[in-house]
Parts: structure tokens; C-alpha cells; sequence
């Protein structure tokens, strides 16, 4: 399936050749013979192992393929909107208002008779000069050019990654210490992006900005605050429907609650926090692929590496699958099933594992993803004034991603 022209692929290509450096100095000369998807994928996970978790959807719609069109296509079609003004005349009556009359367009060296739904589309290609072969685009919205303030986001949020910036409620039973509820307060939005916009997936290469308070509440101490980490990060991201690259930036520093502090007065407070910088890649297997997808199955690594830290040690790798709905789903829905892995240097390369799996909506391929579902924890605590406490927890939660 084809998104872009020859031009728009090579100018994708000559987008994605810096990061290519990086995987070949550390695999050396066998890496030539591995193709682009093998390169990355093992240079970004560096050896990691994913676990493949699959589940059918029901069927959501797929916009067809749109192919950028040339300068000399822009033309022809700009020179087919005179044409069409042209033989509509100046005027018109109630009769023809409606465009359901016939109107005379130039085809391929003959004149065509086209009415009914197909001529209104064709009538208004002509006199805009866009292309709405592709569902979801308006005018220029399928074209790379400059945007501010774009809708989507190219670079999505890891489903079950924990420390994401997003909207989230989790109500957990965690063994051997109750309830606790796990709330996110933030979001991710696109500042300026050179690609596509409207509603489609959106493509090209983008700066953004993302934060959130991350923060846990006991239920069995009236609702006190224990912890919240707080977090700000500006990721650089580019990428197509199918394969995304990050670089970023991030601060995270955790702050224990007052009134945990005042109930557990033998509690060390420890400054916990970290500037780290990112890179990371996800990609979405087709039906070629070694796994083969449908367009809902990602995978994804990243590893990060904190150049000012404080209780934290420098390193940490992220890398998991993801299965949900890409495109809109309706009123109807779709299931999701998310699974990540989080490992960390300051204990000892061990993390936390993390399993959900529920029902999801989006609006369109550009919008944000509303999902229900269950959610499984075990490991080392995503809340970091505790980071070396061991935990489980299974519990309920909802999710809003970027």
C-alpha cells in the first residue's frame, strides 16, 4: 500500500538517514545485509523480546490510498475547474443548483457525461483543485506542507506504558497494601508540523510538547495524596502510517505527599528525578511483513538516557506491542490489548511488566484514542518516591491518548 509519491518517499528517505548511522556502527558490517525494518528494529530494542498478543477487531473502515499528485496533475485539474465554470455558464437556475444536472468535463482526449454523486465530486475536485479520492481530506489536507497547531499526533503514546502523558484512572487492588488510585492529569499536542493534516493518520515530521501530573491517591486514608511525579517532555517525532522515530526530551521528578509524610513520620524522602534524552521507533506491520498486520498491531522500542539525574541512574529501555484501532470505529468500538515492559538501571536492568486489554473508540485516524479496559502491574513501582519497593496490582481503569 503505497501513502506517498516518488517524491514524497524520497523526501522520507532523506528524513530517516541519520538514525541509520547509529544501528550500523553498533551491529558493524553484517548489518548492510539486514533490510530497513531489521535495522531499526534491532537498534532501537537492542536485542529485547517482545511478546505477540492478538485479537480480531471488528471491522473498522480503512481509507483508500491517496498518492500526492504532481505539480503537472495540480495544473491539469485547476485547468478543469475553468473548463467545468465554464460550461455551467454564469448563472443557474433552481433546476441545476442542486449539480445533479449533467455536466460536461474533459476526460482523456474526449469529453465524458458524468451526473449524480460521482459529477459532484468531480465538480468540486475541478474548481478546488484538491483531491478527495482519500477519506478524511479536505483541501491541501492530504498535501505535505507547514502547519501549526495540526490535529494528532504522528508518534502515539505507548497504550500500556504507565509514565505517559495522557488522561488516566486506574483503580488498583494491590497485594499486601489495599486500594490505591492511580490518576494521570495531562496530554500531548503538535506545536508545528511540515506533512499532512485534517483527519487522516497524520504523516510528515512534527514538533510537539506533552505533560502530566502523575499522581496516587489512598482510599482507605481519606483520599490522601501519596506521591505524584510530575513530568514535561518536547519529542521530535517523524514518520508514515506505517514506521515512527522519536528524539526527545523529558523531565520527571517525584514529590511525596504531605499528608503520607505526616502519617508515616519514618518515611526518607528521596529527590527523585531525571533529564533524559530519548530515541525511539514503532512500527505497524503490513500483510508482507514477518509478522504480518492489518494496520492495528504495533511494536515499539525506545531506550533513554538521563544526562542530569539525581537518586535515578542514566539508563532505561521501554518496548512493547500494542493492538488497537487505528482508524474510526463509530459509536461501536473495537478491542484493544496493550502489553509493555519498563526496565531500568537503578534496579539493576529489572522494571515492571504490564498487561491491559478492553474496548476502545476513536473519532477518526487523526483523533485521540478513548479506551475502557483492565489493567495488570508486577514489578518495581511507577510511582518513584517508592521506586524500590516491588508491587502488584490488577484493577479498572480509563484511558484518553493523544
Amino acid at each position: 500500500m503505497h501513502l506517498f509519491s516518488q517524491a514524497d518517499e524520497r523526501l522520507v528517505k532523506r528524513l530517516l538517514s541519520p538514525l541509520v548511522v547509529v544501528p550500523h556502527c553498533l551491529f558493524g558490517p553484517s548489518f548492510d545485509s539486514f533490510d530497513m525494518s531489521t535495522k531499526l528494529s534491532l537498534a532501537i530494542a537492542l536485542g529485547t523480546v517482545t511478546l505477540l498478543g492478538a485479537l480480531s477487531p471488528s471491522a473498522i473502515a480503512k481509507a483508500p490510498p491517496f498518492t500526492s499528485r504532481t505539480a503537472e496533475e495540480a495544473q491539469a485539474s485547476s485547468d478543469l475547474g475553468s473548463k467545468a465554470q465554464l460550461s455551467l455558464g454564469p448563472q443557474q437556475n433552481e433546476e441545476n443548483a442542486s449539480l445533479a444536472d449533467q455536466i460536461i468535463l474533459e476526460g482523456e482526449g474526449k469529453d465524458t457525461i458524468v451526473d449524480g454523486k460521482a459529477q459532484q465530486v468531480q465538480y468540486q475536485q475541478a474548481l478546488s483543485g484538491c483531491d478527495f479520492r482519500s477519506e478524511g481530506c479536505g483541501c491541501g489536507d492530504c498535501n505535505y506542507q507547514w502547519r501549526l497547531l495540526p490535529q494528532g499526533v504522528i508518534y502515539r503514546s505507548y497504550l500500556a506504558g504507565v509514565n505517559e502523558s495522557r488522561f488516566r484512572s486506574v483503580w488498583n487492588d494491590q497485594d499486601n497494601d489495599g486500594d490505591n488510585w492511580d490518576i494521570s492529569l495531562g496530554g500531548r499536542a503538535t506545536i508545528l508540523r511540515y506533512g499532512t493534516g485534517g483527519d487522516v493518520r497524520p504523516e510528515g515530521f512534527e514538533i510537539g510538547i506533552e505533560g502530566a501530573g502523575l499522581t496516587r491517591l489512598d482510599p482507605e486514608e481519606d483520599h490522601d495524596v501519596s506521591a505524584t511525579d510530575y513530568r514535561f517532555g518536547i519529542p521530535v517525532t517523524w514518520g508514515d502510517a506505517r514506521r515512527q522515530f522519536k528524539v526527545a526530551y523529558y523531565h520527571l521528578s517525584s514529590h511525596v505527599g504531605d499528608e503520607f509524610l505526616i502519617k508515616n513520620p519514618g518515611f526518607t524522602r528521596l529527590n527523585y528525578s531525571r533529564d533524559v534524552l530519548v530515541l525511539g521507533y514503532s512500527v505497524y506491520p503490513d500483510e508482507n511483513s514477518f509478522i504480518p498486520g492489518n494496520g492495528n498491531l504495533r511494536f515499539y522500542g525506545e531506550m533513554g538516557y538521563a544526562f542530569v539525574n539525581d537518586v535515578s541512574e542514566p539508563w532505561e529501555f521501554q518496548f512493547g506491542i500494542d493492538y488497537a484501532p487505528t482508524q474510526g470505529t463509530g459509536f461501536r468500538g473495537a478491542p484493544f490489548v496493550a502489553f509493555n515492559g519498563h526496565l531500568r538501571e537503578e534496579v539493576d536492568f529489572g522494571g515492571n511488566f504490564v498487561a491491559q486489554a478492553g474496548w476502545a473508540w476513536r473519532r477518526s485516524a487523526a483523533s485521540g484514542l478513548l479506551r475502557f479496559g483492565f489493567e495488570y502491574y508486577n514489578g518495581k513501582d511507577d510511582q518513584f518516591s517508592f521506586f524500590d519497593n516491588s508491587v502488584q496490582k490488577t484493577g479498572f481503569g480509563i484511558w484518553y491518548d493523544y
